[in-house]
C-alpha cells in the first residue's frame, strides 16, 4: 500500500457504540443521595489534585455533583483546598467566612459583577455553608480553604494591595500608589489600557506592577511579623493578579491564543502557590469549565496552540492529577445572550448526532460515571478516542448558532481521566445580587 495514503476507519453503528459505552459506565445514584453519589469517587482519593469540570457555567447538576464529590474528598481523603474559576478578591471573602476569619474592613458582597449567577447561586451557597460548618470544629491549620484562580479582578486586586499596605506599612503604601498610579486611570476600563498601549498612545505599566509585587515579596518576614501569614499571602496574590492582568489586557488585542494561555498559566501558577502555602499535606479540588480542566492537547484548542490548567497539571503532576469532565444532552441552563446582558433560563438544544454527548444519550443512562484512563472496557476507550464534536456552553449561550459557537473537536478519552454524565439537566438558582458600582473589569470570554 502507498504509505502516503491511509484508510479511514468508519465509525461503528450508533447502536454498537452506545452499547459499548453503556457497558463501561457505572450508573450513578440521584444527587439527593449525596453521600452515595460522592462515594463513587473514592477511587480518586489518592490524587493530589482533582479537577472537576462542567459543560456550562449555569447547570445545577454540575455544581451539586462537584459539591457532593468535594465533600466526600474533604471528609474521607483529606483534601483541604477548593480552588475555583473565580476572581481572587471575591473568593477571599468566601474564604474568610468559611474559615471563620475576620471580615475585611472594606468587604462588600462577593460575586456581584457579570456573570453573578456563576458563583452567586444557591448551589454554591449550600456548599460553602457546609464548608463553614465542617471547618468550625477543626483547628485553624486543618480547615479547608476556598480560593479564586482567575485573572479579571484588576481593580479590586489593586485596591486590596493598597488597603493591606495602608494598615501594615503606610510609607510603602505611598510608594505603591505611585507605582499603581500608572494603571489607576484605567482600572475601571482595563481593556482601554490595552488598546492605548497597542496604538502607542501610552507606555506600558509592566515595570511598575512587577516592582510592586517584588517589594511585597522582599518584605515578607517583616510584614508577617507585624500582621499574619494569611493577610500577607492574600496581599501578595492580589499583587500577582495585578501583574498578570496588566499583561493580559495588553495581549488580548493581539490574539485569543496568547491571552488564553496567559490566563490559564496564571490559574496554574495560583494553584501551585496555594499548594505550596498549605504545605506537604496539601490536596486540592479545582472547579472550572471543561475547556480549562480537560487536557487541551486532546482538543481543537490545543491543536491551535492553546494550553490550559488541566494540561499543565497533567504535565507537572502525572497521575497525581485527575481530570474529570461533565456533560449533558438537554435541559435548561442559566446564561446570557451577550456579555453583560441579563441572565436568562434557556433551553439546551438536544445534542448533535455527531457529538460525544449523543453517544452518551443513546446509552439511555440518566446519570453515569465512566473511567477513561485504564478503563476496564477497551472498546469504550476506542470509541471515545475517536475525534468527535463536544459541546461547551459558557456564560453566553446562542442556540441559534450552536454548531459554530459552542461545539469543538476533541478526543474525549485523551482529554479526561473520567467523565460524569447527566442526560437531562436544570439551570442553577441565582441568589439576589446588589447592583455593583462602576464598570465591570472583566472581559467577555465565553468560558
Amino acid at each position: 500500500m502507498d504509505q502516503n495514503h491511509s484508510t479511514t476507519t468508519p465509525f461503528p453503528s450508533a447502536q454498537q457504540t452506545a452499547q459499548a459505552i453503556a457497558d463501561a459506565c457505572e450508573p450513578l445514584p440521584s444527587l439527593e443521595e449525596e453521600e452515595a453519589f460522592g462515594a463513587h469517587f473514592d477511587r480518586f482519593g489518592e490524587a493530589n489534585i482533582l479537577l472537576l469540570g462542567e459543560a456550562s457555567h449555569g447547570t445545577s447538576e454540575f455544581y451539586r455533583a462537584r459539591a457532593a464529590i468535594t465533600r466526600r474528598l474533604i471528609e474521607r481523603h483529606n483534601f483541604n483546598i477548593v480552588a475555583v474559576e473565580a476572581d481572587w478578591p471575591d473568593a477571599s471573602q468566601i474564604d474568610r467566612h468559611i474559615r471563620h476569619r475576620p471580615a475585611d474592613s472594606n468587604q462588600q458582597q462577593a460575586f456581584t459583577r457579570f456573570p453573578s449567577w456563576m458563583w452567586h447561586n444557591i448551589e454554591v451557597d449550600t456548599f460553602t455553608e457546609w464548608l463553614r460548618q465542617h471547618n468550625a470544629g477543626l483547628p485553624f491549620n486543618q480547615r479547608t480553604s476556598f480560593h479564586g484562580l482567575d485573572i479579571y479582578s484588576l481593580r479590586a486586586s489593586l485596591f486590596a494591595v493598597l488597603d493591606y499596605l495602608d494598615q501594615t506599612d503606610p510609607e510603602a503604601a505611598k510608594v505603591a500608589r505611585q507605582r499603581y498610579g500608572c494603571l489607576t486611570p484605567w482600572h475601571s476600563e482595563p481593556a482601554m489600557y490595552g488598546h492605548a498601549v497597542l496604538r502607542g498612545e501610552r507606555d506600558t505599566c509592566e515595570e511598575a506592577v512587577v516592582e510592586q509585587l517584588q517589594a511585597l515579596l522582599d518584605h515578607r518576614l517583616e510584614y508577617m511579623a507585624n500582621d499574619n501569614e494569611e493577610n500577607y499571602f492574600d496581599a501578595t496574590q492580589n499583587a500577582r493578579v495585578v501583574r498578570a492582568a496588566e499583561q493580559y489586557y495588553r495581549l488580548m488585542y493581539r490574539g485569543s491564543t496568547q491571552s488564553w494561555n496567559l490566563r490559564d498559566r496564571h490559574m496554574f501558577d495560583t494553584l501551585q502557590q496555594l499548594l505550596q502555602a498549605k504545605g506537604p499535606n496539601a490536596k486540592a479540588v479545582v472547579w472550572a469549565h471543561n475547556s480549562h480542566i480537560g487536557d487541551a492537547s486532546a482538543t481543537e484548542m490545543g491543536w491551535k496552540g492553546q494550553f490550559n490548567i488541566g494540561e499543565l497539571c497533567r504535565t507537572a503532576y502525572g497521575d497525581k492529577a485527575v481530570l474529570i469532565g461533565f456533560g449533558t444532552h438537554t435541559g435548561s441552563v442559566a446564561a446570557a445572550d451577550d456579555w453583560d446582558s441579563p441572565m436568562r433560563i434557556k433551553q439546551v438544544v438536544p445534542s448533535r448526532a455527531d457529538s460525544f454527548e449523543r453517544i452518551f444519550h443513546e446509552t439511555q443512562l440518566p446519570r453515569a460515571l465512566i473511567e477513561l484512563s485504564n478503563p476496564p472496557h477497551s472498546d469504550a476507550q476506542e470509541h471515545l478516542s475517536q475525534t468527535r464534536l463536544e459541546r461547551a456552553i459558557g456564560v453566553i449561550y446562542r442556540p441559534e448558532s450552536e454548531y459554530f459557537s459552542h461545539y469543538f473537536k476533541a478526543s474525549l478519552a485523551e482529554q479526561f481521566d473520567a467523565y460524569v454524565w447527566f442526560d437531562e439537566t436544570t439551570a442553577v438558582t441565582p441568589l439576589p445580587s446588589a447592583k455593583p458600582h462602576g464598570v465591570p473589569d472583566t472581559y467577555p470570554f465565553g468560558v
